[in-house]
């Protein structure tokens, strides 16, 4: 009996797993299911266009021609080489990075060590910082264009100062530092969350240890903090890069490019070479120069926050 019972424990086994596996692909392919339709979007809506734009980078053409578009080959990249407007309009993307990204990121942690500390309201306080992130950026826009106004608000502290009013958005000095100041003022809850996030996945342990070697609270920030955070730090600094040299809906509401081309960014040039003077190929081909420029930054950034040599 124990003969003839061992097979058949064998064959019951054996018959399991191969039980088991007839189920795996309807497991698979009911997770294919879930993600076909984020897959589709993004194919149809993503990868396309993108592969659809960088074809024509390559074309002359415009929407308003009865015809196809013309291939020209690389002519629309070495126009810009010569385009003085497109080298001025880099120069102001770079200088509109700097100008919002140091001073947001210190900030940002600044406040993330503010709102690590327990303190009565300490969620009220990080609830405020953030809603401005939840905003949309066309209304943070809308709203501060009105405080630039000369009847706005900052005119009216500066005169109950007994200081002469601005045109903040009409003058080249001062412009472009408008608008990196309402960017500043969007970005800080966002990064302020995420460097927060940061600050509280570092070890209570190692504070300990560095305040029973003797650390004060200076050596425990340099450290203890700063390596702990650095990578959140990447990221926070990469995105914002990302992020800023595409800045566009706060250009097109407070200066439309003005004064004198003082604001105007890549991403709003090839805003106007697309859909004013309808020259999608030269555009096309401004984005894709944009984006290149974009992920080589970006790269030394992270190198150089991450403390990476290679």
């Amino acid at each position: 009996m124990a003969a003839v019972a061992a097979p058949a424990a064998g064959t019951a086994a054996a018959a399991a797993p191969s039980h088991r596996r007839g189920r795996r692909p309807r497991g698979r392919w009911i997770g294919l299911a879930f993600v076909a339709p984020a897959a589709l979007y993004l194919v149809v809506f993503q990868f396309v266009p993108v592969l659809y734009g960088l074809a024509l980078s390559f074309t002359e053409y415009s929407p308003l021609s009865r015809g196809e578009p013309r291939p020209v080959g690389w002519a629309n990249y070495a126009a810009l080489l010569d385009d003085p407007e497109f080298a001025q309009a880099l120069l102001v993307t770079g200088e509109y990075v700097l100008m919002v990204l140091p001073v947001t990121v210190a900030l940002a942690l600044v406040l993330a060590l503010l709102a690590n500390r327990p303190f009565r309201g300490v969620g009220a306080f990080r609830s405020a910082l953030y809603v401005p992130h939840i905003v949309s950026l066309t209304v943070v826009s809308m709203v501060w264009l009105w405080m630039y106004s000369p009847d706005g608000l900052f005119n009216e502290w500066l005169t109950g100062l007994g200081l002469p009013e601005q045109r903040w958005l009409l003058q080249e000095d001062t412009a472009l530092a408008a608008a990196s100041a309402m960017r500043v003022w969007k970005a800080l809850g966002s990064n302020m969350v995420l460097l927060l996030a940061g600050l509280q996945g570092i070890p209570r342990e190692l504070y300990e240890a560095a305040s029973m070697d003797g650390a004060g609270a200076w050596h425990r920030f340099r450290y203890v903090t700063l390596p702990g955070l650095r990578p959140m730090l990447t990221y926070v600094v990469a995105m914002d890069i990302i992020y800023l040299s595409q800045g566009f809906a706060e250009i097109y509401v407070l200066t439309q490019g003005g004064p004198l081309g003082s604001t105007t960014t890549v991403n709003y040039l090839i805003y106007t070479e697309a859909f004013q003077y309808n020259s999608f190929g030269s555009a096309s081909a401004m984005a894709f120069v944009l984006f290149a420029l974009i992920v080589s930054f970006s790269g030394l950034a992270v190198r150089g926050v991450s403390g990476r040599k290679s």
